[in-house]
């Protein structure tokens, strides 16, 4: 079984950057974007759920959707019935998407309403996608799916067969046009605000785990993996 535990990382000559382009290139708040490639990754590796933007029927549709990284690509997947990954695999063209992962880390509370805000990290990703025929890339797609919720449970689930295979879509996204927003920091008032008799200040979110709790048919023999204790 492929090793997606930790996704391939980019070869020595991989520039330490994405390129910026047009549309990474935010028209508010520049100081806040960036496209370290480290940075990116480690936004989109511990994020669970991604945005999945593209055009249907003329009409925008953005879904929420499980996804996993594998070094350079991000893998989407679903239904072999979704309108999308049907779209995505007809021809060669692929599917032209705007994928994005969001963390809130904390409620920005300022002195007036205009200037309440969050801090946050998120990753705006540009490109086609293209469904992915491979059995291999396959297989290795959906593994990291599933690492990408919980590192080490592929080695510990029975993987697809032949059947949830063929049920199962899934899109290839390679990270060409990418970008980071990130904000931190306190409040920004306006000098005027300074001295109103408001609470300022930020809340920090935190995101933490409860103790698992197991199936109501699980064998009481089984205990709790490693992998789920170092959570």
């Amino acid at each position: 079984m492929p090793d997606t535990e930790r996704p391939q990382t980019p070869g020595p000559d991989a520039a330490a950057a994405y390129e910026p382009t047009g549309r990474t290139v935010p028209t508010r708040s520049r100081e806040r974007a960036g496209y370290d490639r480290a940075q990116i990754h480690s936004i989109l590796d511990e994020a669970y759920v991604c945005h999945l933007g593209f055009v249907r029927d003329g009409a925008p549709v953005v879904l929420p959707t499980l996804f996993g990284r594998v070094g350079e690509r991000l893998y989407v997947h679903g239904s072999t019935g979704s309108r999308p990954l049907r779209a995505a695999g007809k021809g060669s063209d692929g599917l032209a998407v705007c994928l994005t992962v969001t963390h809130v880390d904390g409620l920005v509370l300022a002195r007036s309403a205009f200037h309440h805000s969050l801090n946050y990290r998120s990753v705006v990703v540009h490109g086609i996608a293209h469904a992915v025929t491979d059995p291999e890339e396959r297989r290795t797609a959906l593994d990291a799916i599933v690492e990408q919720v919980v590192p080490g449970r592929s080695r510990d689930s029975r993987p697809a067969d032949e059947k949830e295979l063929a049920a199962t879509a899934v899109l290839r996204l390679d990270l060409r046009e990418v970008s980071a927003k990130v904000r931190t920091g306190g409040p920004d008032d306006d000098p005027e605000d300074l001295g109103l008799p408001h609470w300022t200040g930020v809340v920090p979110l935190t995101h933490g785990f409860a103790a698992p709790v197991p199936a109501a048919d699980l064998d009481p023999a089984i205990p709790v993996p490693d992998y789920l204790k170092a959570l």
